[in-house]
């Protein structure tokens, strides 16, 4: 029987997360969605205005017998760039803030040991937020799976693409066949 444990994570654009952990084995489930807001059930077009507080995360299902969450951390800190303040890339704003919300104490130690690791690997200090979960409001149907569905789409060529891109070939031995 699988050892499930949820994860959620907020890395700039949740369709970038999505794909790349989409990939990883141990990886049962991924979600999109927004958390760390102050408004219920927010749309996409409310998130997208930077006023709710919320980030766009990915509630990530992974069975720990196969990924443990240090190692995910260790994907997650190699695809985004966790020393830009609500920024990642072109995307502005607080819903793509770098964020890790736990939901338990082991994944509150094992996020801030990730991060302490991770900042020998950067010139700028971390500035991913470290959050106890709170609610987290599922996206709209069509941004799940959102990559798969729609490789073609220029954003996805041009910004999703190359996040998968560096996850197959840095942690080829963690990925799907």
């Amino acid at each position: 029987m699988a050892n499930l444990k949820t994860v959620i994570l907020g890395g700039g654009c949740f369709w970038c997360l999505e794909a790349v952990f989409q990939r990883l084995k141990g990886v049962e489930k991924v979600e999109s969605g927004y958390m760390g807001g102050a408004v219920a059930n927010p749309t996409y077009r409310q998130v997208c205005t930077g006023t709710t507080g919320h980030a766009e995360v990915v509630r990530v299902t992974i069975d720990e017998d196969v990924l443990g969450f240090p190692e995910l951390l260790d994907v997650f800190f190699a695809v985004h760039d966790p020393t830009t303040l609500n920024q990642q890339g072109n995307d502005r704003g607080t819903q793509y803030r770098s964020a890790i919300f736990y939901t338990s104490e082991d994944q509150k130690n094992d996020a801030e040991r990730a991060i302490r690791e991770a900042a020998a690997h950067w010139r700028d200090p971390i500035v991913t937020e470290l959050k106890p979960a709170g609610a987290l409001y599922v996206a709209e149907d069509y941004h799940q799976n959102y990559f798969n569905e729609n490789s073609s789409q220029p954003y996805c060529m041009f910004v999703v693409g190359p996040k998968v891109e560096k996850l197959q070939e840095k942690f080829k031995d963690r990925v799907k066949a």
